[in-house]
């Protein structure tokens, strides 16, 4: 069963190779090159092997197929890259590649264990069925070292280093996901904060400063009726009076801007629709306001009148106010001049005053925050607009301001704006969406399950293969270890100097000449009695290897004594 698989209830084998499909470009191009080689290297060195194109050509199909369906199938393809690998030499790097892609692809570990488990077993047994007759002669330890040494390098290696490269990357992913949720939450942690904090202004201007306007309009209405006042000391009340209201309800307004955060949450949200006369109505009242104040005040329009977003006409209201509050402050008894130019793409509002004239006694200190121009600017760059304050040539002041009628579409920051820098945050670096258009918003427990299980199964794999990587590191290295010490003494019980061979002389007796050779059989000297002339009838010949030539030594015994030694060329 193919390792990549699921059990019975999993997709369709046609299911699973539609899956691997559409491919990126990259990945075309990738395998329109990695096919090729690989199919090129097998048939070519099966050709030169066979000498038959025919056997060359259906193996280069063969490993054609297989490395287009390796990734489909990743468990299947290795069972079969491993058995042909064991026969054919020309398939050993479409082993390397099978092995990348199953240690990438197969998710469970038990499967993939079961899945290189059985291409060994595959590898082994075709890798002996295969061998030479001579070969098999050798030890079973000998011959599964040759056989499936070649398999842990090829398959075994590349497969640990893609399943490691495919887990990083899978826990990558999920520390992405949960960024970007930890972000989404410290963004609604921020909006709600800036909630509370907007409830506890407008609680505090509500109870503190709507008290005081309150005292103030009840003050001056009681002392507008009272009998000892005159006409125009009445009408100065008067005045008082009904600026405190005005006051008062802006207040209110402000108050409710500040409580209902759905109506500074987005661009649209300012009104249902654009006001198309109150801007004029208001700067009317402030100008009759500041005229019944006993100040100079002219009004002058011009161009045609358009409609306004509402929250350009209240920048409009604003600029005015201040424009008019300004001059009465620093420069009493100025005259003022409020112009509104309706501009093709524009509103143009203008507040002026000029110096202050000769005579006029120095007003008071003013009372001011110094916010009241800092906090024009940003709400007419809110609306895309601008502010520009100067001094004129007569010695006078000028505030203008120029706003757009409908308005900029990013008047406001979204609910989920924080001030996290954008170069620290990942919602750039990621497909997610940003904290303003997330979609619904996860439950906490719910990443975190998910990255704690991530991180468990991750870590989990990750010992296992961890362990198993040792075990055959320490296994591979043991068998080259026995290998080695096993030739080295294979050489040496197989092998003697040539002053052996040349001090021996015929007739010498057996026994002593045995002292001098080594002890036991030796697989060198296999086979090579053939090589040399016809032995000796009724006589035990002992065969052996020089150090360092080529040359085989035969010695051959009848009765206890040497009767006759040969030397002849060797043949490995």
């Amino acid at each position: 069963m193919d390792a990549a698989e699921t059990p019975r209830t999993g997709p369709s084998f046609r299911f699973r190779l539609a899956a691997a499909s559409p491919w990126p470009r990259r990945r075309i191009v990738g395998e329109a090159v990695l096919t090729p080689v690989l199919s090129g290297i097998a048939g070519i060195l099966r050709t030169a092997e066979t000498g038959s194109l025919v056997q060359g050509g259906a193996l280069a199909l063969v490993v054609a197929v297989l490395s287009l369906a390796r990734r489909a199938l990743p468990a299947s393809v290795l069972l079969a890259a491993s058995a042909l690998a064991g026969t054919f030499l020309g398939t050993f790097v479409l082993l390397v590649c099978a092995g990348w892609s199953a240690g990438s692809r197969i998710e469970r570990p038990a499967r993939a264990l079961a899945a290189f488990t059985a291409g060994f077993v595959l590898h082994l047994v075709a890798g002996v069925a295969s061998a030479p007759d001579e070969d098999l002669g050798l030890s079973v330890l000998v011959t599964v070292a040759l056989t499936g040494g070649p398999f842990l390098v090829l398959a075994v290696v590349p497969g640990f280093a893609a399943r490691y490269r495919a887990q990083r990357h899978a826990l990558l992913d999920a520390l992405r996901r949960h960024n970007a949720q930890l972000v989404r939450e410290r963004a609604m942690v921020a909006r709600q904060a800036r909630l509370l904090e907007r409830q506890r202004i407008a609680q505090d201007m509500h109870d503190s400063l709507g008290h005081q306007l309150a005292l103030i309009a009840v003050h001056t209405g009681a002392l507008e009726v009272d009998p000892e006042l005159n006409g125009r000391q009445r009408e100065g009340v008067g005045v008082l009076r009904e600026a405190s209201r005005s006051a008062m309800m802006e207040l209110r307004e402000a108050v409710g801007i500040l409580r209902n955060d759905a109506e500074m949450s987005g661009p649209g949200s300012q009104g249902a629709g654009p006001s198309s006369d109150r801007a004029e109505v208001s700067v009317e009242g402030l100008v009759a306001s500041s005229r019944a104040a006993g100040a100079t005040v002219e009004l002058h329009r011009s161009g045609a009148q358009r409609p306004l977003t509402p929250a350009v006409d209240r920048a409009a209201y604003r600029i005015v106010q201040e424009g008019l509050t300004n001059a009465h402050k620093h420069a009493s008894g100025a005259p003022i001049t409020v112009a509104l130019r309706y501009e093709p793409d524009s509103l143009v509002v203008e507040v002026a005053n000029g110096p202050v004239p000769t005579g006029v006694p120095a007003a008071l200190p003013a009372i001011s925050g110094q916010q009241g121009l800092t906090g024009l600017r940003e709400r007419a760059r809110l609306v895309g607009g601008m502010v520009h304050t100067g001094l004129t040539p007569g010695g006078g002041f000028r505030l203008a301001g120029v706003l757009p009628y409908a308005g900029d579409e990013r008047q406001f920051p979204p609910d989920g704006a924080t001030s996290v820098a954008a170069d620290d945050d990942f919602r750039g670096q990621i497909g997610g969406a940003s904290a303003g258009n997330g979609g619904g918003v996860l439950e906490r427990a719910v990443p975190h399950k998910e990255f704690t299980a991530i991180m468990s199964s991750k870590k989990n794999a990750a010992l296992g293969c961890a362990a198993t990587a040792v075990v055959l590191v320490v296994g591979v290295g043991a068998l080259l270890v026995w290998g080695v010490s096993k030739g080295i003494d294979e050489l040496e019980k197989g092998a003697i100097p040539a002053s052996v061979y040349e001090s021996a002389r015929v007739g010498e007796a057996e026994a002593d000449l045995r002292g001098k050779f080594p002890e036991g059989g030796s697989l060198l000297t296999d086979g090579v009695e053939k090589q040399g002339p016809a032995l000796p009838d009724d006589a035990a010949c002992e065969h052996f290897v020089d150090d360092e030539k080529d040359i085989v030594y035969r010695f051959c015994f009848r009765d206890g004594k040497l009767t006759s030694k040969v030397s002849y060329p060797y043949s490995p």
